[in-house]
């Protein structure tokens, strides 16, 4: 069998190198050897939005974006959000392996434990304006509770990591629930240990004057559904961040809030919210063809369709699918759904979208099942931070246990100006906003 090296010959000098390939992957330190000099700095590779970089090896979270194929740890993400309950895959995502029953029930325990919130972070939430968005005060609140738990430096301790992982896990719902019922006025709601996860956050954000929240049973199970399919995804923006901000060995609730903080852009989190406004665009069904020659004329883009990764049917999609009809029947069926439902019949048989490969992303449906479910869409991309705290932490955490990782610090390729001598005011005859490198 042949070496797994890549030859590269350097035609401005004729040097010849072996670079070793490793899982389809060069080392870009590899690439600083191929020098034109002594005084050359060597080569490095230009890749603008990690287009095409790998930047760490992780065994969390597996992709097949042709395929249409998303694992958790090896399972399937179709069988999980069958057969398993959110802290059950949190646990997965976190720990590699699904729980036995007894540290299913001790996990479940810790995280409830964990659930309430110091009073104190309590009145730092009542400080902000009437209308601050849901998502701003939960970052805020999040890298707040920093100061609340100053044991969390201490990364390098196993123990003390598991503990914020529980913590945050437990609190990301009380927090979000909270900033919701901050933003309409109402007074926030004790957890309640006696409901699951998913019951517990609706009994947050709903409960009103009765003695004891009624969550119903099958849109807790729906919501469980997609904290899920929300889990993780591999080295997505937000993943990025998380690592980034954690090589710096700041402590789990900095990075999670810088994490969170990427996920509030409307190219990452905010996906959802947009195809709502879309279908709110289109008003309805017979009006869908003259909105697709315009998508086809440039001059609007088809929300919730197409991802970076995946370029087939996005696996999380067609589980949001079917959990869609399950809350329908419970809510009554929402009037995007056909809208919605046409537009991707006509995405998946017209010509111009399947060679795009424009297939139905998991934020198609996702933003029309929290709105039949009763969320508003501001609140949209804090559910998402909610299941997605478990993924970053995964994320963190094997960032610090992997022995290449060191601080980020990405290379750049500079453009400005070369070396200049500094030009007196009164001999400075272009004003600098029209000068030109």
């Amino acid at each position: 069998m042949e070496k797994e090296v890549l030859s590269i010959v350097d035609k401005r000098n004729g040097s010849t190198y072996e670079v070793p390939i490793h899982h389809g992957t060069i080392r870009a330190m590899d690439l600083r050897q191929i020098k034109t000099g002594p005084d050359d700095f060597g080569l490095m590779t230009y890749d603008p939005a990690f287009m095409n970089t790998a930047s760490c090896k992780s065994a969390i979270t597996f992709i097949d974006g042709d395929k249409g194929i998303l694992r958790y740890r090896g399972y399937p993400i179709e069988q999980l959000a069958e057969k398993c309950s959110f802290l059950e895959v949190a646990y997965l995502v976190l720990f590699g392996e699904l729980p036995s029953d007894p540290q299913l029930k001790e996990w479940v325990g810790a995280i409830t434990h964990h659930t309430m919130l110091h009073e104190t972070t309590k009145h730092f939430l009542e400080g902000f304006r009437y209308d601050a968005h849901p998502m701003g005060m939960l970052v805020s609140t999040v890298a707040a509770l920093s100061t609340v738990y100053p044991d969390a430096r201490n990364i390098h301790d196993p123990q003390v990591r598991k503990l914020q992982i529980m913590r945050l896990i437990g609190k990301m719902p009380t927090i979000a629930a909270y900033t919701y019922r901050h933003s309409l006025g109402l007074p926030y709601v004790y957890p309640d240990n006696d409901f699951s996860y998913s019951e517990n956050f609706m009994n947050m954000l709903w409960k009103m004057t009765e003695p004891k929240y009624a969550a119903n049973p099958v849109l807790a199970r729906a919501l469980d559904i997609l904290f899920i399919l929300h889990a993780d995804h591999e080295q997505n923006c937000s993943a990025n961040v998380m690592r980034s901000v954690g090589s710096s060995h700041a402590d789990p609730f900095l990075s999670t809030a810088a994490a969170a903080a990427a996920l509030s852009g409307p190219l990452h989190g905010g996906a959802n919210e947009e195809v709502l406004k879309m279908l709110d665009q289109i008003g309805s069904k017979d009006k869908i063809p003259a909105y697709i020659a315009k998508v086809k004329a440039g001059e609007f883009k088809l929300m919730g369709f197409g991802h970076r990764i995946y370029k087939n049917y996005d696996p999380r999609a067609s589980v949001i699918k079917w959990a869609a009809d399950k809350v329908f029947e419970v809510t009554g069926r929402n009037p995007k759904l056909d809208i919605a439902l046409e537009l991707e019949r006509i995405a998946l048989e017209d010509d111009y979208f399947v060679k795009r490969k424009l297939y139905p992303n998991v934020d198609f449906y996702s933003g029309i099942i929290y709105q039949a479910m009763g969320f508003k869409p501001e609140i949209f991309t804090v559910l998402f931070a909610i299941p997605r705290t478990a993924g970053w932490l995964a994320q963190w955490q094997e960032l610090l246990e992997d022995g290449e990782q060191k601080i980020a610090r990405p290379r750049q390729v500079y453009t400005g100006y070369e070396a200049r001598d500094f030009v007196p005011m009164e001999k400075r005859g272009v004003p600098a906003a029209t000068a030109t490198p």
